[in-house]
């Protein structure tokens, strides 16, 4: 990755960015030794960070919870910190799936939230997350979720991407941005992208889609 990415510096189409990674294994295969496996995800994570060191690259591993060891909010932590290289491997926060950190969905023990929370628990539950993980957060995906799961292929389930209207929609997606955007220039953050289109072709090939995905990515932008 680091190799492309140095291609495409060299033809001016690329002059900074992250590389995304992930623990590339399953929540039940984690749990069978989760300290071990953490261990061994870390390990990996600083091999990797060492050489996108070298090229002047940083690695942000996206939370999802289809992944072991970045399965719920804490164990992100657990990962990053056992990993130990802030200034290189950092977290890529997608709206979507960190909502899911909020439920618990795959670490019921982490749960911030129950079904059927009011506002008022909302707010408090989404400042505990975003406090934890903001310092090592490099990247950002605007993203809006209906509290479901979503998987094809051989995909494991992870966080639904609906679209930015969705009724079911449980995100207010310019304040939940302001959480996790805080300060993001001193993390080295330039841009915000949308990272969501889990729905049929048929809605990807309407211009009004993408006018709404633009019109939430502007209001996020509005709202710092």
């Amino acid at each position: 990755a680091c190799r492309i990415a140095d291609i495409l510096k060299a033809h001016g189409v690329r002059d900074y960015g992250l590389i995304r990674i992930d623990s590339a294994g399953g929540v039940h295969d984690w749990s069978a030794d989760p300290a071990g496996n953490t261990k061994l995800i870390a390990e990996t994570w600083r091999e990797a960070g060492k050489v996108a060191a070298q090229h002047g690259e940083r690695l942000a591993a996206e939370g999802e919870i289809c992944w072991g060891g970045m399965h719920s909010w804490k164990a992100m932590i657990d990962t990053l910190e056992a990993t130990g290289m802030p200034e290189t491997v950092g977290f890529q926060a997608d709206l979507a799936h960190t909502y899911l950190y909020l439920m618990g969905y795959n670490a019921p023990e982490a749960a911030l939230l129950k079904e059927g929370y009011t506002d008022e628990e909302c707010w408090p539950a989404y400042k505990t997350l975003t406090d934890a993980l903001r310092p090592w957060t490099i990247d950002f995906h605007v993203a809006q979720n209906d509290g479901s799961v979503h998987g094809t292929g051989s995909h494991d389930k992870t966080g639904r991407h609906c679209r930015a209207d969705d009724p079911n929609g449980k995100l207010d997606i310019a304040k939940c941005s302001t959480f996790w955007l805080k300060d993001a220039a001193a993390r080295g953050m330039k841009h915000i992208c949308w990272d969501g289109c889990m729905f049929p072709n048929d809605i990807l090939e309407k211009p009004e889609t993408w006018q709404t995905i633009l019109k939430a990515m502007i209001a996020v932008d509005e709202a710092l």
